[in-house]
């Protein structure tokens, strides 16, 4: 004791609890949770020097840890927090174990060369909507930096501590958390005023848009969208991650037409119309399919300068 104060001991971590699993032979793991890192430096997803990748979830019981790695074959995962049990329980699910790449046929060279460069991808699925519809609805109709420079303020200023061993990992507000946040806090991270009601709106009907995890595809892109503020693109960008779904194709996106159509035909210009049309043979796994393509790195030569970012933080 010094000066009238106590010094209190640090809260001492629970214990992690564990659990291994095996995947199929052919699999990868950063393929297969790759899209939920959300840009470089995501304070909620991880991945350190011995290939372990980890991420922070606000499950429906609590904030958890989830620490993911491949050794010799197997899956050694561990977990941490309230939310523990919980993570632990759907690991088969978020490395793809519900996903079914014997459906896919490719039908085009590229797609078939890529399928068979990268036989471990499978569809990530986290049963979380409202953890992917967030930064999905930062996404929209801004540059890739600025939805991640948001993200990372975001959840810097309203995220929590993740439990477990890792410093500087951060947990996303719950529904509460996201509907609580001040008009200054969103304009302070750069999110314009529509997307940041966007998301009160989701975080205020979030059990609603939960129940979108457990349904079909069309039924669940229907619920999503029936908050005012949220489209068929990013419906199909948030039931990709929470609901592994194979078909759930990106449409009304300023890139992915263009790279699809260019790297299929060598055309330049494709918009949905056309890129539907040539994704027709992959229906029920058009998703797969654009994986796929995006994963070639075929693009058309650009043209034009790179669109400039807007910081509506001087606003």
């Amino acid at each position: 004791m010094r000066g009238g104060y106590v010094r209190v001991p640090a809260p001492r971590q629970a214990p992690a609890v564990s659990r291994r699993w095996t995947p199929p032979e052919l699999f990868d793991l950063g393929l297969t949770v790759g899209p939920l890192r959300r840009g470089p430096g995501d304070p909620a997803f991880r991945v350190t020097a011995d290939g372990s990748v980890w991420r922070a979830s606000h499950t429906p019981v609590g904030p958890g840890t989830l620490r993911i790695v491949l050794r010799a074959g197997e899956i050694e995962a561990e977990a941490w927090g309230p939310g523990a049990d919980w993570l632990l329980d759907r690991l088969p699910a978020v490395l793809g174990a519900y996903d079914d790449p014997s459906a896919f046929i490719p039908r085009h060279r590229l797609v078939h060369e890529m399928h068979r460069r990268c036989p471990g991808l499978r569809l990530t699925r986290t049963g979380l909507v409202l953890e992917s519809l967030v930064p999905a609805i930062l996404e929209q109709k801004v540059t890739s930096d600025e939805a991640y420079r948001a993200w990372r303020l975001l959840l810097q200023r309203h995220g929590e501590p993740a439990p477990g061993p890792l410093d500087r990992l951060r947990v996303t507000p719950d529904a509460r958390g996201w509907a609580m946040i001040p008009s200054w806090e969103w304009h302070r991270a750069g999110v314009d005023g529509k997307r940041a009601a966007t998301i009160v709106r989701a975080a205020r009907v979030a059990p609603r848009l939960e129940e979108a995890a457990s349904m079909d595809l069309p039924a669940a892109l229907t619920r999503l969208q029936l908050i005012p503020g949220i489209g068929p693109w990013t419906a199909a960008e948030t039931l990709q991650r929470s609901n592994g779904a194979p078909d759930a194709i990106t449409v009304g996106d300023l890139h992915v037409p263009k790279i699809v159509g260019y790297a299929l035909t060598g055309e330049r210009g494709a918009d949905d119309d056309r890129m539907l049309e040539l994704l027709a043979p992959y229906e029920g796994q058009r998703h797969r399919a654009c994986r796929l393509i995006l994963l070639s790195g075929r693009t058309p030569p650009r043209r034009a300068p790179r669109f400039s970012p807007n910081d509506i933080r001087v606003i």
